[in-house]
């Protein structure tokens, strides 16, 4: 009897810490700013965007990121993790903020929320072959993309495609059409000009748009007073020059939405 008390007392704590955990709210701005670091999370994996340099964390959102923070008077702790984990992190409070080239999507906008966009941009088809240029030359034809992209999203949308081949990073989806395993490539078309320029060895050609986006950082759903003190910083940076100075580092060229 005295084990089924312990037992039942020990499982309504459970249920209890359980109940609490579900409640944990996500830290607001005054939370964050008496702290003095934002906590944010990105892949790592998707140059010109957000990548490695040996140890070293960079890319152009990384630096817009940065730059937001210190408008914001916070320094930035950074997490990578796979691009497929982050929003789940997200929606699980282990960071204050995500930049990663998500889309604006209405799916994703259920479960988070969007600041404004940092840059516009859209899916380009990729492929070794001339003939396909354009979302009806994929019919028959096998396409890769990376998992849980809006890549993937407007592929699945195109008609009598023969099959798509999802990978965990964007550089798998690439690899595979420099290999020959796919017979094209959807991703960005930023991503897309890096990539053509780094290796014109490869005969990758760039055909055309399968569809435009909004690209934009996230907090957790609800989080408004921290979203709002972002798009403020991000207004901040973009009247003041130094967003204009990191996209032209980048990609010789402004990309916020116009």
């Amino acid at each position: 009897m005295k084990l089924l008390q312990s037992l039942t007392r020990r499982a309504l704590i459970t249920v209890a810490l359980a109940g609490m955990a579900v409640t944990v709210q996500a830290r607001s701005f005054d939370d964050i700013k008496k702290d003095g670091k934002i906590v944010i999370a990105t892949e790592g994996q998707f140059a010109p965007f957000n990548f490695f340099q040996g140890s070293k964390l960079t890319g152009f959102e990384v630096e817009v990121a940065e730059a937001i923070a210190a408008k914001m008077g916070l320094k930035v702790e950074w997490k990578a993790l796979s691009f497929d984990a982050l929003l789940t992190g997200l929606r699980q409070d282990r960071w204050d903020m995500v930049i990663a080239s998500h889309g604006i999507t209405d799916e994703r906008a259920k479960a988070v929320t969007f600041t404004e966009p940092h840059y516009c941009s859209g899916g380009v088809i990729i492929t070794k072959k001339p003939e396909i240029k354009t979302a009806k030359d994929l019919a028959g034809k096998v396409i890769a993309v990376q998992t849980g992209t809006t890549y993937q999203e407007n592929v699945k949308k195109v008609s009598a495609v023969k099959e798509i081949k999802n990978f965990p990073q964007d550089t798998d989806a690439r690899a595979a059409l420099v290999s020959d395993r796919v017979d094209a490539w959807v991703t960005d078309r930023f991503v897309a000009m890096n990539s053509l320029s780094a290796n014109p060895g490869a005969g990758l050609k760039m055909g055309d748009f399968l569809f435009i986006e909004r690209i934009a950082s996230a907090v957790a759903k609800g989080n408004t007073g921290l979203a709002g003190e972002i798009n403020k910083a991000l207004a901040a940076i973009q009247a003041d020059g130094s967003y204009a100075a990191i996209s032209k580092k980048y990609f010789n060229d402004d990309i916020r939405c116009k």
